[in-house]
């Protein structure tokens, strides 16, 4: 096996498919990269075997051939090589020979047949979606992911099909996030998978800003993406996600509407002197008027006034500052919606140009 390119046309696809690879790993073959040339075209593929992403790339100069190489060395030593350097990879019994002008570096390799590959997706679905509209359907949800939680059906996205829609929904039962966007072709049928948090996390660093259309094919137990020099896979998480709708607060009558930028910075201002543990922020709001406050235990204070678009005459909630500011973060109108009922009951945080995004934030009692 031989093929040569360009640095910096290396190092995409390399950096693809490195994130993928885990640093504490049971079978010593999974600390490293399959390569494989074939006819002109070079795929590298990473895998967890939770987690599995193939990069390809065209190669000059190549002969064909594959083998499994240490994936961090690899990422490490072509990242360190000169801008502009033309890199030649050539693979002789189990070395593979890196070198690029006067830098020459040899890498133990394992057997190609050693990769363990995940199960071949069986499509019961297949969605187009362009590239920019999942993107955004992931900053605008992910982070409302649980992390290790025993409630393991939160440690994930749901993926919801129906009506012609794509919808998005995270939630670490405290708050929720929800984004959601027309499909083209409008898929008629239902179906609900979840897809793990690092399986989202990655497909989140691979997606770019293009408008080109990815391929998503949905099996009993994996989600593939499709794009012309990619092919990402995750396993799904087997369990039921909770019914989202019915935490959507449907009385909540009382509107709000506001300045996000001056929002959000007065409870950046706030959160200073909250308290550390519990991030816990009040929220008064009257006639054109929203007041946020915080004390902790050392007894001090902050207080900020804003105006808003409001005929509320008198309601006080207190929250839970990080979800909201996370809430804010992934919003794009220059205005949005707070929608409340009462004091203890949940806000809807929406923009006020759209509803394709909606936020749930559980009130805090202070």
């Amino acid at each position: 096996m031989r093929f040569s390119l360009q640095r910096e046309v290396l190092l995409k696809p390399l950096s693809q498919v490195v994130n993928v690879v885990e640093r504490r790993h049971t079978l010593p073959v999974l600390a490293n990269l399959l390569v494989r040339v074939r006819d002109g075209q070079l795929a590298l593929t990473g895998s967890d075997l939770e987690v599995e992403m193939v990069s390809r790339i065209a190669v000059e100069d190549s002969e064909n051939g594959e083998t499994t190489v240490p994936a961090r060395k690899l990422f490490e030593i072509v990242r360190a090589l000169p801008d502009g350097s033309r890199v030649t990879l050539t693979l002789r019994e189990d070395k593979l020979t890196v070198q690029a002008g006067r830098s020459r570096f040899s890498l133990t390799c394992l057997p190609a047949n050693d990769f363990p590959a995940l199960d071949e997706v069986d499509a019961t679905d297949r969605v187009q979606v362009p590239e920019t509209g999942l993107r955004e359907l992931l900053e605008r949800t992910a982070f409302a992911m649980a992390q290790q939680d025993v409630r393991f059906y939160l440690n994930g996205l749901l993926f919801d099909l129906r009506d012609g829609l794509l919808r998005c929904v995270a939630t670490d039962g405290h708050r929720l996030a929800l984004c959601e966007i027309p499909l083209e072709e409008g898929h008629a049928g239902k179906r609900q998978i979840i897809v793990p948090r690092k399986g989202v996390l990655e497909l989140q660093r691979l997606l770019e800003g293009s408008d080109r259309l990815l391929e998503l094919e949905l099996g009993k137990g994996h989600i593939r993406v499709n794009r012309d020099d990619v092919t990402f896979t995750s396993k799904l998480i087997d369990g039921k996600f909770p019914d989202y709708e019915a935490v959507i607060p449907i009385g909540a009558k009382l509107e709000v509407k506001v300045d996000r930028e001056a929002l959000r910075a007065a409870l950046q201002r706030t959160a200073i002197l909250s308290n550390e543990k519990y991030r816990g922020i009040r929220v008064e709001v009257s006639r054109d008027l929203l007041r946020i406050s915080a004390h902790n235990p050392e007894q001090e204070e902050a207080q900020e006034e804003l105006e808003a678009q409001t005929s509320v005459d008198e309601l006080s909630i207190g929250f839970n500052v990080t979800y909201l500011l996370d809430a804010l973060g992934s919003l794009r109108d220059e205005y949005v919606i707070l929608m409340l009922r009462d004091a203890n009951s949940s806000a809807l945080v929406r923009g006020a140009d759209n509803a394709r995004a909606r936020h749930v934030v559980m009130p805090l009692r202070l």
